[in-house]
Order: C-alpha cells, then structure tokens, then sequence
C-alpha cells in the first residue's frame, strides 16, 4: 500500500499500475509477473504513448505470491471447466493439489523437472488460461476502479 499513497503520478497512471499488475497477478504465469509487467510497460509506453506507474504494477503481482498459488491456481482450474460446461469433472482441490506435489520434489533433475511442467500444462494449462481471463479482467477493473477513487479522495483531502 505504501508505493500507492506515495505515488507522485496522475491517479489515472496509478490506477493503470494497479490494473496492469492485478490483472498479471491473476494469470498462471508464477515467476514471470514481475518481467511481464515490465515488457507490458515498455510495450504501452513505446508503441501505444499509454503511461502507467511501473512500481504500483510490479508490486501488485505480489498479491498472489507462493503461499496462495495452489489455491488461485486451483480456482481458475475450477472456473475454466465450469466455463467449458464440464460440470462433471470438478475433482476437488486434494486432487489438483496432488497434481502440483512433484514438482516440489527436490530430488528432480532440470529435465525431468521441465518435462513435468510440460505435462501439467499441457493437460491442464488451457484450461487454467481460460478461467484465469475472466479473474485478470475482473481484478485489474477493481483494482483501477478501487486505486484511482481512493487517490482521487487522497488528493481532495490535500
């Protein structure tokens, strides 16, 4: 919260960091958020001329971090079959979450490690990708909608 009550930029550039940020945060990309929020700027800045703060976006990929992946994950799995009408197939999260225990196993090498991940998200990636659109979307509209009144308010107050 801190990088978004000091934010010096327009609020609207605020509420476009947090609404970049958010919506990354809820896609299936652990590990890359941080750098896709950076490609995400350059790219808006540079073909686009569209300004937002960097630092309100990086730090909003926090929001799912390690501790809560399994969960989100777990959620846009669950979302994405709903939305493909597979309502017969909605293992529970026990199962989903058996499905993520050996890539934790520290006994892999990089290979058998990458081919895991291949296979994961070869079964279940499309399906992670399409019920993580609907929560990205949703989450970046609040998140500028809830950054841009709260610093407009801010600021009304000053």
């Amino acid at each position: 919260m801190l990088p978004l009550l000091r934010a010096r930029h327009a609020p609207e550039q605020a509420a476009r960091g947090s609404m970049v940020g958010l919506a990354w945060a809820f896609t299936p990309t652990f590990g890359l958020r941080m750098p896709l929020v950076l490609l995400t700027w350059m790219i808006a800045r540079r073909v686009f001329g569209w300004e937002f703060n960097l630092l309100l976006g990086v730090a909003w990929t926090w929001v799912t971090n390690a501790l809560v992946t399994v969960p989100v994950y777990y959620t846009f799995y669950v979302t994405g079959q709903i939305m493909l009408g597979r309502w017969h197939d909605l293992s529970g999260f026990a199962a989903f979450q058996d499905l993520w225990a050996p890539l934790l196993r520290t006994d892999l090498d990089w290979r058998d490690r990458i081919a895991q991940i291949l296979d994961l998200l070869l079964d279940w990636g499309a399906v992670l990708w399409l019920g993580a659109l609907p929560w990205a979307a949703l989450m970046g509209y609040f998140g500028y909608r809830y950054t841009h009144r709260l610093l407009r308010g801010r600021r009304a107050l000053r």
